[in-house]
């Protein structure tokens, strides 16, 4: 018997014992009342139906017991039945109003999954000799976006991603994480290089932010045997070599996020590094870097790459590792953690 049938049971059980309790006590006590108990037990645990029947349960059960208690025909009664069918109607009205409230809770769900889908559609696992795995953590309750994002598209100088994350929570981070990467999906394959990419995504920032939020991302370029990238205030990418060495790949100078550029006198310049066969590079968002554990510790990702990112499949990885990350965290993460890694396949 599972949880629900249980559940499913407590108001006959509630009512049993009043009748048991009644029958020991005698009629000194007056239980007959609490008779109640069962449609209103009912409501919690079951549907409209499964109310009225616990209803009339408890009508049907009042009567002997009215009898036991010599009470027939005594205003008791009259005020027992009343309260029971008060509270039988009432109960079947929450079920009711309950059942409503679920089927529309369940019908914004689907339009969510729907939007959820168009905004985070799933992207290629294979390109080329590069093999891909995500992991997404939405720090709002049964969401599964929020406000950091990513995307990968194919370019004709190579393979295009970004990486962000939108200043701020709610639907406001996921229309702006949604603005963002229409934007990037267009950039990406119109413009011959990853600068002119950024500089398309802050003009469309600067019209449709106005200087309200701001996006820090990384947009990268994985070329034959290098990568390229342009940091907008983002953490800088991991590499792992194939010969076992960490390094974190950041910029010659820090440049403000997307939406803030216009406030420095230049822009994030381009910088790369070589890409071989057999490296991985690690993109992540700060819900990664600063979840924390219960005495305050950050988590140390630099120094569990290393150990957890060697499965055969980069997913299985990338899916330990955020086994870990919950693990540190014990419990959800805090706050929308996004990780993508990008492996070059040895020949």
């Amino acid at each position: 018997m599972g949880i629900q049938d249980v559940l499913r049971t407590l108001p006959l059980a509630a009512m049993a014992a009043v009748v048991v309790l009644d029958l020991l006590a005698g009629p000194s006590l007056g239980l007959l009342p609490l008779l109640t108990l069962g449609p209103a037990l009912a409501a919690v645990v079951g549907g409209v139906r499964h109310t009225a029947l616990a209803g009339l349960a408890a009508l049907v059960l009042s009567v002997p017991l009215a009898y036991h208690d010599h009470l027939l025909g005594r205003p008791q009664i009259i005020v027992t039945l009343v309260a029971i069918v008060g509270v039988t109607a009432a109960a079947m009205l929450a079920c009711r109003l309950r059942a409503e409230g679920e089927r529309k809770l369940a019908d914004v769900r689907l339009v969510a999954e729907a939007v959820q889908r168009v905004l985070l559609h799933p992207v290629p696992r294979r390109a080329g000799d590069l093999r891909i795995a995500l992991s997404y953590m939405s720090a709002a309750v049964d969401a599964r976006i929020g406000g950091d994002l990513y995307d990968i598209a194919r370019a004709p100088g190579g393979v295009r991603l970004i990486v962000g994350d939108v200043q701020g929570k709610g639907l406001g981070a996921v229309e702006t994480a949604a603005s963002v990467l229409g934007a990037f999906r267009e950039a990406a394959y119109d413009e011959p290089s990853l600068a002119d990419v950024g500089r398309r995504l802050e003009e469309h920032l600067a019209l449709r932010l106005g200087g309200e939020k701001f996006v820090t991302a990384v947009l990268a370029e994985v070329r034959e045997h290098e990568i390229c990238l342009l940091n907008y205030g983002h953490p800088p990418p991991l590499l792992l070599t194939g010969d076992g060495c960490v390094q974190r790949i950041e910029p010659r100078e820090e440049a403000p996020p997307l939406g803030l550029v216009a406030l420095s006198s230049t822009g994030p310049e381009p910088y790369g590094c070589a890409f071989r066969a057999g490296d991985q590079i690690l993109f992540y968002t700060d819900g990664v870097i600063e979840a924390r554990d219960r005495s305050g510790a950050f988590y140390p990702l630099e120094d569990r790459v290393l150990r957890l990112l060697r499965a055969g499949d980069p997913q299985d990885s990338l899916d330990l590792l955020e086994r870990d990350l919950v693990a540190h965290v014990g419990g959800p993460v805090p706050d929308d953690a996004a990780m993508l890694l990008v492996r070059r396949e040895r020949p």
